[in-house]
């Protein structure tokens, strides 16, 4: 009960996601990729607070959708399913005029080399088999232009996550304190802020 009271009203774990920087995308503008949207919890926070930009909410929508955010409807398809919810939470915050929906893999995006300003992933990337995390960076590291900016959120397995969400910790599980830097490295990218958050490092 604690733990519920902890998560639910203190950290507000369902609420309106928050910027953990405010480095990225500073300009305010830009079109960004949010690889692994789920529900769109990490779109809306770009575009609440980047109110310049535009992004494309990116899902596989499988069967692990489901069962992260619910069950599924009798007789609709899960792609179908998640696009839908997806959509009706960026329309009910006002901002679907400049959100794009795209169902592809993080590993495998169908976009041309050096098309995003950004790149954001909050609590996705860290659903990957660790075998499969390069190739997702990578990936993400194509897709960017140039000096472009990409921010990475994963589950910290901190205080917090263990007294609350004990069973969750199964993201965290085996990744030593330099598996997200190293990869991140070795596929590219420069390190400029590495920052932790409740229940998260970014």
């Amino acid at each position: 009960f604690s733990s519920f009271i902890l998560v639910r009203f203190v950290f507000d774990i369902n609420g309106r996601g928050t910027m953990p920087t405010e480095a990225f995308l500073h300009s305010g503008a830009g079109k960004v990729l949010d690889i692994g949207a789920g529900t769109g919890r990490s779109t809306l926070m770009i575009l609440e607070a980047r109110p310049q930009t535009t992004v494309v909410a990116l899902d596989s929508f499988s069967d692990s959708y489901v069962m992260h955010f619910g069950n599924k409807k009798p007789g609709e398809q899960v792609p179908d399913q998640g696009r839908e919810r997806l959509l009706d939470n960026l329309s009910a915050a006002g901002v679907d005029s400049r959100a794009t929906v795209v169902t592809a893999d993080m590993r495998q995006l169908p976009f041309p080399p050096d098309t995003f300003d950004g790149v954001v992933t909050a609590y996705a990337i860290d659903h990957l088999r660790h075998s499969d995390v390069p190739k997702a960076l990578g990936e993400a590291n194509r897709v960017l232009k140039p000096h472009g900016e990409f921010l990475v959120i994963v589950t910290a397995g901190d205080f917090f996550m263990l007294y609350a969400f004990g069973p969750a910790l199964i993201h965290t599980r085996g990744v030593s304190a330099d598996f997200w830097p190293r990869n991140i490295r070795e596929a590219g990218f420069e390190i400029v802020e590495d920052g932790m958050r409740p229940f998260s490092r970014y």
